[in-house]
């Protein structure tokens, strides 16, 4: 049995993070309990599991061997935390479904067999753990992300490029490659191995980095301009974001799905 404490952690709305692991872990046969602080997320949690599960099955994207019904009869609601972690194999405190990714930061003090069992586990459901050597804030992907994002901003704000092009330029660009390996792995391959890459580029890398700028603010008139474009492309309203969601979501299914059939 799995015990899932589950919480909003203010990134994705709806109790979704949380939703993505209750079926990652049913799809692997694990019985899965669903807490909160809050009963009706709870309830709301099981309507929401049902639709979306019957959902992936009927489009051959359901996870593990077991058919959606009997996924959903794995996991059950609870309204008292204690009663939700008893004889709990793992307690999962709020990527889930769609994105594999799951970084382990052990505190000094855990035990390495802790987190070599964590990591079995993970495994054991399809996912992708890395182990972080030690705690750093915003993790690892967060950090990549936010380095990305912040050289994103300031070339709009600089007037360098549109928001809609910049965009592209991740999407038709970096992100093809990246979706298959990373940028350490992409520099090995570019040259005749890293040494070469940083013996070729270091030099030419290292005088852009040094015309980065500040920190952006990520407010004002650039907060303002970069947020008009992405409404003309995907409206702010609940509906018009809900559908670009479900996109989003189906095309990185099918993006899993070829990454799972392609020889590694």
């Amino acid at each position: 049995m799995v015990g899932w404490h589950h919480r909003l952690d203010g990134h994705e709305f709806d109790g979704l993070i949380g939703r993505s692991w209750a079926m990652l872990f049913a799809s692997a046969g694990f019985r899965v309990k669903l807490f909160d602080i809050e009963p009706r997320q709870v309830t709301d949690a099981l309507v929401s599991l049902r639709k979306e599960m019957k959902m992936l099955e009927l489009s051959g994207y359901l996870k593990g061997e077991l058919g959606a019904e009997e996924q959903l009869s794995l996991i059950s609601g609870c309204s008292d935390l204690r009663e939700a972690v008893e004889g709990a194999l793992h307690v999962q405190v709020n990527p889930p479904y769609y994105v594999p990714l799951v970084e382990l930061v052990p505190h000094p003090e855990t035990a390495p067999a802790t987190v070599d069992r964590t990591y079995a586990l993970m495994r054991r459901v399809g996912q992708s753990p890395v182990r972080l050597l030690r705690e750093i804030d915003g993790f690892a992907l967060n950090r990549l992300q936010y380095a990305v994002i912040a050289e994103a901003w300031r070339l709009v704000e600089e007037g360098v490029v549109s928001p809609g092009d910049l965009d592209l330029v991740m999407s038709d660009g970096l992100g093809l490659r990246y979706a298959f390996i990373g940028p350490l792995e992409t520099m090995h391959l570019n040259a005749e191995g890293m040494l070469s890459y940083c013996d070729r580029y270091g030099e030419g890398m290292k005088r852009v980095l040094k015309t980065f700028g500040p920190v952006p603010e990520f407010s004002g008139a650039t907060a303002e301009k970069v947020h008009q474009a992405m409404c003309v492309k995907v409206p702010d309203d609940a509906e018009h974001l809900a559908a670009r969601r479900a996109w989003r979501d189906g095309c990185l299914m099918r993006l899993a799905q070829l990454k799972h059939q392609l020889p590694q």
